[in-house]
C-alpha cells in the first residue's frame, strides 16, 4: 500500500541522531573531547581525571527523555568549560553497578566526583541557566585545589572564541521519531501527544500527530475496506477506513468526497465525528493543497 504521506521529514531528526550517536546513548551536542562515554570497564580513569578536574557523572537512560534531555544540555555545557570540568555519561541499563555504586534510585541524575569521591549531586531537570549555575559553583569552589581547573583556563586564555554552537535537538522529538522509525505507532503516537499537551500551539507536533495516527490505521486497513465500506453506507467506520485507505492509494479525491458524502447524510454526534475524521485528514496536507480547499468548500456546502 502506498502512502499519502511523506514520513521522511519526520524521520530526519532521528536519522541524524543514529548517524552520530549509532550506539544508543543519549544525544550530546557536538563532539567533544570534555564529554566522555562511560562504562564499569573505563570507570577508573573517571576517577583518575577527578584528581585534577571536577568529573560531573550524568546516569541516563535511552528510554528516559527527561534523563536524555539533560545530558545532552550537560554535554553542551561541558564543551563550553573546555577542560575545566568534564562530562562522564553512564547508561544505568548497561552498567547497573555504577548505578549501585551511586545508590541511584531514579534517572537522570548527576553526581559531581572530585578527588575520587562524590561532592555534590542533582537529581532534578534543571533548565540550561541554573545547571550551568549549579556548575560554575562547583568550580569556584575547587579551583584553588585541584590544579587542573587553572591550567584549563590558563590554555583557553588565548584560545578563539568559540562559535555559536547549533541548537541541541528536542529530546522529546527524537524519542518520538524514534519509535516511528521503529515502526512503533503507538509509542510515537504517545510521545508526540505528551508533547502537544505541554506545548497546545505547537504546529509542528500536531502535523506529525496527524500523520503518524493516519499511517498507524493506513497500514492496519482491511484490503477490503472500500468495498466493506460502499456495502455498508450507514457502517461509519467502515467509511473511516475506506477514505484512509483511498488516501493511502493516492486516491485524494476520492476520499475527501466520500466522507463529505458521509456528512450530508448524517447529522448530530455523527456528523461531528465524521466531520472529525475528515478534517484530521486535511491536516495531512498544506492548507493551499488545491484539493483540500475544493473539499473545505464542499465540506461547508454540506454542512449549512
Amino acid at each position: 500500500m502506498s502512502r499519502a504521506v511523506d514520513l521522511s521529514a519526520l524521520k530526519a531528526r532521528a536519522d541524524a541522531t543514529r548517524t552520530s550517536n549509532s550506539s544508543g546513548a543519549a544525544p550530546s551536542g557536538p563532539p567533544s573531547e570534555f564529554v566522555l562515554d562511560t562504562t564499569e570497564e573505563t570507570f577508573g580513569a573517571v576517577v583518575e581525571q577527578s584528581l585534577q578536574v571536577p568529573v560531573v557523572v550524568a546516569l541516563y537512560a535511552s528510554w528516559s527523555p527527561q534523563s536524555m534531555e539533560l545530558v545532552a544540555t550537560a554535554a553542551k555545557l561541558a564543551a563550553q568549560g573546555r577542560g575545566t570540568w568534564l562530562l562522564a555519561k553512564v547508561d544505568v541499563d548497561a552498567n547497573p553497578r555504577i548505578a549501585q555504586t551511586f545508590g541511584a534510585q531514579s534517572v537522570p541524575m548527576l553526581i559531581a566526583v572530585a578527588a575520587g569521591q562524590p561532592i555534590d549531586g542533582l537529581v532534578d531537570v534543571l533548565p540550561e541557566p541554573q545547571l550551568k549555575q549549579w556548575i560554575d559553583r562547583l568550580v569556584t569552589a575547587l579551583r584553588d585545589r585541584m590544579p587542573g581547573i587553572a591550567a584549563a583556563e590558563a590554555n583557553n586564555a588565548g584560545a578563539p572564541a568559540d562559535e555559536p554552537e547549533p541548537e541541541a535537538e528536542d529530546p522529546r522529538l527524537v524519542a518520538a521519531e524514534d519509535a516511528l522509525e521503529r515502526g512503533d505507532y503507538a509509542a510515537a503516537e504517545a510521545a508526540y501527544q505528551q508533547i502537544l499537551d505541554a506545548e497546545p500551539g505547537n504546529e509542528e507536533v500536531k502535523a506529525a500527530l496527524a500523520q503518524v495516527r493516519f499511517i498507524a490505521r493506513a497500514e492496519s486497513a482491511d484490503p477490503n475496506a472500500i468495498a466493506t465500506a460502499d456495502a455498508n453506507p450507514d457502517d461509519l467506520d467502515a467509511q473511516f477506513a475506506a477514505a484512509d485507505v483511498e488516501l493511502a492509494e493516492q486516491r485524494v479525491e476520492d476520499a475527501f468526497r466520500r466522507l463529505v458524502d458521509t456528512v450530508r447524510r448524517t447529522a448530530g454526534e455523527d456528523r461531528d465525528r465524521v466531520r472529525s475524521h475528515l478534517v484530521e485528514l486535511f491536516g495531512l496536507f498544506p492548507a493551499d493543497d488545491p484539493k483540500v480547499l475544493a473539499a473545505r468548500r464542499d465540506l461547508a456546502s454540506a454542512l449549512f
